[in-house]
């Protein structure tokens, strides 16, 4: 079995490191540069920077903080939020980013997969989706989880593996922020739907809810913010506690 993956995840409005709950209620952090060379120093597998405004704003991309982030990490990160093209795809790349994380953009221009993909490779290309249970089925939301698609999440996830997508973060808006767990039975449904990794997000708030995502949820790796940025959960810590529960961890 493959080593399970810990993501801190940066949140970046205005320069700076934020988190909300259910995407609302914004609270400031700290610097996105100063956070994600911490995270890469205290055993963080990955680090990802979503420009959360981005989309919304029809805006591009932070590409100095980007540059900066990849002079002070040494681990993969992943890179999100205004990316729109190709080119743009080429432009944060070329600033430091191992990954590029598409959401709004996709759905907008589903061609954009095939068009990374084919262009830098599938591992480069991450779907995220962002998706809340409306009357009992899971739909796509975009624009900061503002607006709502009407498109079905395990639909959108399969084509966007045949599209070419090397990744999915699913990102429940239901438990964003809650930290009352990861929603396990959506992310096994969509498990045993797609064949590449899924990256859970939204709703850790203990040991046991990492333990539980990989256990239960069946996901590759486990995003998170709160529980890092306030210092609630120390990440050699979490590691360790997971090795004693028999899930398989990159040891730093």
């Amino acid at each position: 079995m493959l080593a399970k993956r810990i993501i801190p995840c940066l949140d970046v409005q205005d320069g700076r490191v934020v988190k909300g709950t259910k995407f609302e209620n914004i609270k400031d952090v700290g610097d996105p540069v100063e956070l994600a060379k911490r995270y890469s120093e205290l055993g963080a597998d990955e680090v990802v920077l979503y420009d959360i405004t981005a989309s919304y704003e029809e805006r591009n991309i932070f590409l100095e903080i980007v540059e900066q982030v990849g002079e002070q990490v040494h681990i993969p990160f992943t890179v999100g939020g205004g990316i729109r093209t190709v080119e743009d795809f080429r432009s944060v790349l070329n600033a430091g980013a191992d990954k590029i994380s598409i959401n709004s953009a996709a759905v907008a221009n589903p061609d954009l997969i095939n068009q990374a993909a084919q262009k830098f490779g599938s591992q480069c290309v991450v779907l995220s989706i962002d998706a809340k249970e409306i009357d009992g089925e899971f739909r796509v939301f975009v624009k900061g989880g503002r607006e709502d698609t009407g498109m079905n999440l395990i639909d959108w996830a399969k084509e966007g593996e045949d599209r070419g997508a090397g990744e999915i973060v699913l990102n429940a808006i239901n438990t964003d922020g809650v930290k009352e767990g990861y929603d396990n039975q959506t992310l096994r449904l969509l498990g045993e739907q797609v064949s590449i990794p899924i990256v859970a997000s939204g709703g850790a708030g203990s040991m046991e809810h990492f333990r539980d995502v990989f256990v239960e949820g069946k996901a590759d790796a486990a995003l998170a913010a709160s529980v890092f940025h306030f210092n609630e959960i120390e990440i050699a810590s979490l590691k360790q506690y997971l090795v004693e529960h028999q899930i398989p961890i990159r040891q730093g």
